[in-house]
Order: structure tokens, then C-alpha cells, then sequence
């Protein structure tokens, strides 16, 4: 019988860098993160006079991150300022560092 993903157990260290890997899979997120990493906050009006996209698209890729925790917002009418989620950042920075150290040394098939 074939084992699903329902089947496997999956840490939460597992889980959490699956969601950081899924919300920095496409470049204009990275771009948004460059930008946000550079400054203390961002409002989002000006992420789209360094990114040419619409704002739409821009709060899309908004949305991914911070449900991904990577970023946290503040809305102050009209205005959404954002910034890093820096409890976050740092896990994920962690995370994907010990993870790449431990298998480093690993032979390839």
C-alpha cells in the first residue's frame, strides 16, 4: 500500500520552512523582502514605484508573505505601512541555514 502525505509526520520546524520556502518562491517576493530588509517600513503605495506592477499584484505577492509570517503590516488609513517580521526572519534565516549546513556534506546519487 502507498504511503500519502496524510500519512507522514512532519515536524514543526518541517512545516514552518515549507511555508518560508512557498512565500520566497517568486522573484517580485524577494524583491519586496531586498526593499523591506534595507528599510525600517514600507508603505505599500511606495512598492510600486520600485516594482512595476500593478497594486494589485503587488498585494498579492503581500499577502503570501505575510501569511508566510515573513512580514507583518500596520494599517493606519489610507495607508498600509509594512516590515519584516523580524521574530520570523530570524527563525527562517536559522532554519534554512541548518538545514543546508547539515546536508552539505552529503554525497550526491
Amino acid at each position: 500500500m502507498q504511503r500519502t502525505t496524510a500519512d507522514i509526520a512532519y515536524t514543526e520546524d518541517e512545516k514552518a520552512m515549507a511555508g518560508f520556502a512557498k512565500a520566497l518562491a517568486h522573484p517580485v517576493r524577494l524583491q519586496i523582502l531586498k526593499l523591506l530588509a534595507s528599510q525600517s517600513c514600507c508603505f505599500t503605495g511606495e512598492l510600486t514605484s520600485v516594482i512595476p506592477m500593478a497594486q494589485s499584484t503587488i498585494s498579492q505577492h503581500l499577502k503570501a508573505l505575510l501569511e508566510a509570517g515573513l512580514i507583518q503590516g500596520e494599517i493606519n488609513p489610507p495607508r498600509v505601512r509594512y516590515c519584516l517580521n523580524r521574530r520570523n526572519w530570524d527563525r527562517a534565516s536559522v532554519l534554512f541555514e541548518g538545514f543546508f549546513r547539515a546536508h552539505a556534506g552529503e554525497d550526491a546519487c
